[in-house]
């Protein structure tokens, strides 16, 4: 039986998925947090044979001397980060422990936007024109290098906080007040098009599973209107003619940047005359639900097919995709505790066949800071074999459902 460290079982709300899934998959899983073992959600406490428990990620070289002591001479066998801030931790510690898996110089790319897209420029492959710099004048340098309009990033993160389209000189100026706070940044072409998803699980070098998500609209504009109802479309089937180019760049991304085992997500953009241009990877899966929205284009378990890929190497089943699948994330109108809900028992009763999930903040629950969460104040996960259909359902979702707080 192997035994994996897994870094931050708890947290993220998906982690536990992911610990069951390695139990699932046979092996004996030690987590790594910063929470108290009572703190852990059954899910993940139920599924671990032993747990670490360390102040805080703060101190990465702290940790490592910490977990080889604790290590002992128990053999580990690998060690798993699904969480943006803790990968470079992971690396380190399987270069400590001497296990398999992505190194701290494999893993900088994944973090830094602007590694990442220097090893993507070497491999030839369009990227938008970008600078990073860690100073306002630089931020006003790089927008007249590139030209407006602009965006402007963190160089570590997910999502999309802390980031902005900048349109001219003037809209900057308002902008840079807001970024003292990041420490380092990536001023970058704006792409102007759809934005989609490349989402892989991968063993030895090989993609076993692959899936594309439609943003609808683009997460950028999404961040930037509170009344949208932001949608993730996962694709039936994402070998479709006008998803080739990006299907084929997603895979030289995965040579380029030497990826082997376990999941990825990745962002691009097809423009309006069909250019393809990369956004950015990360070395983990999808947020905001998005694997569970994977789950159901299949039905199957990507959480266990993930934890079979790096544990075992395959996939024990087959994954065969039969509907096109869709996250409507809604936001309440008002403030303070939500007050009341309305269209859902009209919805459900119209689409309930193509209803997978629900969940909504209840009456009197204080609505969340959309700003803040993708998940904004809870979701409706809908499917449907035929794209039109799907679309038309999450469209009804995102216009005839409302939630009202105050």
């Amino acid at each position: 039986m192997p035994t994996v460290v897994m870094i931050s079982p708890g947290y993220p709300a998906e982690m536990p998925f992911f610990v069951r899934g390695l139990a699932a998959a046979g092996a004996r899983v030690i987590g790594l947090g910063d929470q108290p073992v009572d703190a852990l959600p059954h899910l993940a406490r139920d599924n671990l044979a032993a747990y670490w428990q360390i102040p805080s990620f703060g101190d990465e070289h702290g940790i490592v001397d910490d977990i080889i002591r604790r290590a002992g001479d128990i053999d580990i066998d690998g060690v798993e980060s699904l969480w943006e801030p803790t990968m470079v931790l992971a690396a380190r510690l399987r270069e400590a422990l001497g296990v398999a898996g992505m190194t701290v110089e494999q893993t900088i790319p994944f973090r830094d936007k602007e590694a990442m897209k220097r090893v993507l420029d070497d491999a030839d492959i369009r990227t938008p024109r970008h600078r990073s710099t860690t100073t306002i004048a630089g931020v006003r340098e790089a927008a007249v290098a590139i030209g407006f309009p602009i965006i402007v990033k963190p160089i570590a993160g997910a999502g999309s906080s802390d980031t902005y389209r900048v349109d001219d000189q003037a809209a900057l100026e308002e902008v840079l007040p807001r970024l003292g706070n990041v420490p380092e940044l990536s001023v970058e072409e704006f792409v102007d098009g759809e934005e989609f998803t490349f989402d892989t699980i991968c063993a030895n070098g090989a993609v076993l599973y692959e899936n594309i998500s439609w943003y609808r609209p683009r997460p950028l504009i999404a961040r930037s209107l509170e009344w949208i109802s932001p949608i993730t479309l996962a694709l039936r089937d994402p070998t479709v003619d006008h998803l080739a180019g990006g299907r084929a760049m997603g895979h030289a991304v995965l040579d380029a940047l030497r990826f082997r085992d376990g999941f990825t997500h990745m962002e691009w953009y097809r423009t309006f005359d069909g250019e393809v241009v990369f956004g950015e990877i990360g070395a983990r899966p999808p947020g905001a639900r998005t694997v569970d929205v994977m789950n159901y284009t299949c039905d199957t378990d990507l959480y266990t097919r993930w934890a079979e890929a790096v544990v075992l190497g395959h996939f024990t089943q087959p994954v065969v995709r039969s509907y096109n699948a869709a996250a409507v994330m809604k936001r309440a109108q008002g403030q303070g505790p939500i007050r009341a809900i309305e269209g859902l028992g009209r919805l459900l009763s119209e689409f309930g066949d193509s209803v997978t999930s629900v969940d909504l903040l209840p009456i009197g629950a204080h609505r969340r800071d959309w700003r803040q969460t993708l998940l904004s104040d809870g979701w409706v996960m809908v499917r449907h074999p035929e794209l039109a259909s799907c679309i038309e359902i999450a469209d009804r979702f995102a216009s005839d459902l409302q939630i009202y707080a105050g």
